[in-house]
């Protein structure tokens, strides 16, 4: 068991499966809104940075929550299509 993985255990085990859902959406949310001020100039490079780390820790929890295999198994499936549309003449 890799440490990243007992800290996703103690996260659900202290706020629950539930919190955790709230969480992904709040971190989601934040990008966004520093990505708006970011585009106007409003916000640094740093912000970002940190709210991508935010959101990265989010994505890795939830993908250990419903199955990180299954999330790999659905990044494949959706880099396939990717590399297809890139693939298409414009």
């Amino acid at each position: 068991m890799s440490d990243m993985e007992d800290v996703y255990r103690a996260t659900v085990a202290k706020w629950g499966e539930e919190g955790q859902y709230d969480q992904a959406v709040e971190e989601c949310a934040e990008l966004i809104a520093v990505l708006k001020h970011f585009r106007r100039g409003k916000a640094g490079a740093a912000e970002v940075i940190s709210e991508l780390a935010d959101v990265r820790l989010m994505v890795g929890q939830l993908s250990w929550m419903f199955g990180e295999l299954e999330v790999r198994r659905a990044v494949d499936e959706k880099l396939v299509k990717l590399q297809g549309l890139l693939q298409q003449d414009d």
